[in-house]
């Protein structure tokens, strides 16, 4: 060690006594550490790099600047003039232009690209600074909504996948590279698009929207979709942020919501007055058409809570292995090593049933397949998360509940991804409603799960337990119990596949090995899950 590097390790020999047993924080790297990752997407040297960036100190004091350096709405400049201005601390800026720089928002949709890239990334990203990716997955998910008007896309579809950034405050036309947001939600419908009030009228040259949205999230984006009542219907509109002569588009920004988690992402309430907007696809079918943006945004809101739990793990993972207690490390305590086992299973089962949800969006032949799943991963990976990061929150004690710590984070974190573009019950209403529309996804789901029969008999219980009590689409009342089951064994046909695990999970989560809380195992040998599990 050289004496520059001495002088930057803290001191540990205190006036009163000397710091010991005590842990040293570990930046990790969410690529080189992570194998099950790696055996998902195989060698990828430009993912390697993310993942050392990702793990550069530099990186993570800037993620931690823009959790706690929170944006500062400008409304007006000094002299009263409407500004409507968000402004970031520049280490949010610094991951933002770390993640579109890196192909974030580009990946999938490049020349040999792939919708499994993204997917990592968004769980790496996760892993580190959950806030900028909301700006970043609507810039992903934008570009195949923009099929719907070849102009639109002419102009914008360069740009959203540039790999740059580019946060002045500039026409599309004048910028190498932008980001795109979303802003569908009103106060009086929520998740029920279809009671928007917001009025579009004709102008001339395009139409001008009167209205409110109660939810603006990344409101400095370049551009919004965003949908209000047209003449025909419910119309899907491309609202720019600035104007073809430079001039600022009306765009309100009533306030910032003040948020439990997503801090450094600045979701606001806005209003449209007048506001200059360009029509995507027809008139009367705006759902059809902002419907693909929602789509994508799914896959990242699947992999994000993976990313949660990852990083969750990994400080559980760090703190057990160096921290003792009673004259033994914490790992090497039986009830500890069930525990952090349990929480393993469920870290990996979130990533690989994720990236299998990705691989089929790569995959035209497995649209229907895509467009189930990624709704059943969304809502089981989401419903386990909070519970999970709180166990790994535990498991550091008092240091995990203090916001030095990653824990407090992730977990005002954890419920952000299934309340995002529809809750719960709406995800499972959808699942069903695609069910009862979509018999190819229905087909495609039971061809992948009759292909994994006879592979191991907790499983084929399972199905058939499963397939015994609703031989049909399951009563409204009955759709979660129905959803979780049928992503569980999705899931386990995943991890049959692609894990070395796959037999711990099928006996704790299929089978009768596991009680109903964090670490009630039995039969499972926890050695092998936790070798896997540990960061390298």
């Amino acid at each position: 060690m050289t004496a520059k590097e001495n002088q930057a390790v803290p001191r540990t020999r205190l006036s009163t006594h000397e710091v010991f047993n005590q842990p040293m924080p570990m930046a990790h790297d969410p690529w080189a550490g992570d194998g099950a990752l790696r055996e998902l997407v195989g060698e990828d040297p430009a993912l390697a790099r993310f993942g050392a960036e990702l793990a550069n100190p530099a990186t993570r004091e800037a993620a931690h600047d823009a959790q706690t350096c929170l944006p500062r709405l400008r409304t007006f400049d000094r002299s009263g003039r409407r500004i409507d201005e968000v402004h970031f601390h520049p280490g949010y800026h610094r991951l933002m232009a770390l993640g579109m720089e890196a192909g974030y928002a580009a990946s999938a949709w490049e020349e040999g690209g792939r919708h499994a890239r993204h997917a990592a990334m968004v769980y790496m990203l996760s892993q580190v600074e959950p806030g900028v990716c909301c700006p970043m997955t609507m810039t992903y998910a934008a570009v195949p909504a923009l099929r719907a008007d070849d102009e639109l896309a002419a102009l914008w579809r360069p740009r959203l996948i540039a790999r740059a950034y580019d946060p002045s405050r500039r026409p599309v036309a004048d910028k190498q590279s932008v980001t795109m947001g979303m802003a569908m939600t009103e106060k009086q419908g929520g998740s029920d698009v279809r009671a928007n009030t917001t009025r579009a009228a004709r102008d001339g040259q395009g139409y001008r929207l009167t209205g409110h949205k109660w939810f603006c999230s990344a409101p400095m984006c370049d551009g919004f979709l965003t949908l209000a009542q047209a003449e025909g219907g419910l119309t899907c509109f491309l609202v720019p942020r600035w104007l073809p002569d430079g001039t600022r588009n009306p765009f309100n920004i009533l306030r910032l919501k003040d948020k439990l988690g997503n801090r450094s992402n600045a979701s606001s309430e806005i209003e449209y007055d007048g506001t200059y907007a360009q029509r995507l696809g027809e008139e009367g079918r705006g759902i059809q058409t902002i419907i693909e943006m929602v789509h994508h945004t799914r896959l990242d809101t699947a992999m994000a809570p993976a990313g949660l739990m990852r990083a969750a793990l990994v400080e559980a993972l760090s703190w057990a292995s160096a921290r003792t207690a009673f004259q033994r490390r914490l790992f090497d305590q039986p009830l500890m090593r069930a525990v952090l086992a349990d929480l393993a299973l469920e870290s990996e089962a979130a990533l690989v049933f994720g990236m299998e949800v990705a691989g089929a969006f790569d995959d035209p032949d497995r649209r229907p397949y895509a467009r189930l799943t990624v709704a059943l991963a969304k809502f089981l990976s989401n419903k386990r998360a909070p519970g999970m990061i709180y166990e790994c929150m535990e498991v550091l004690g008092g240091m995990g509940y203090v916001e030095e710590a990653p824990l407090a984070m992730l977990y005002r974190e954890a419920p952000l991804n299934s309340i995002w573009e529809g809750s719960g019950n709406v995800i499972c209403l959808d699942i069903l409603r695609t069910l009862s529309r979509d018999a190819a996804a229905g087909a495609q789901v039971d061809a992948r799960l009759d292909a994994a029969r006879g592979q191991d008999v907790l499983f084929d219980t399972a199905l058939d337990a499963h397939r015994d009590r609703w031989p049909t689409l399951p009563p409204e009342a009955e759709a979660r119990w129905f959803a979780e089951s049928l992503a569980q064994l999705l899931s386990a046909v995943a991890l049959m596949e692609r894990s070395p695990l796959a037999g711990a999970y099928l006996a704790s989560r299929l089978g009768a090995a596991r009680g109903q809380i964090a670490g009630s195992l039995a039969g499972i040998d926890a050695q092998p899950v936790l070798e896997r599990a540990l960061p390298h």
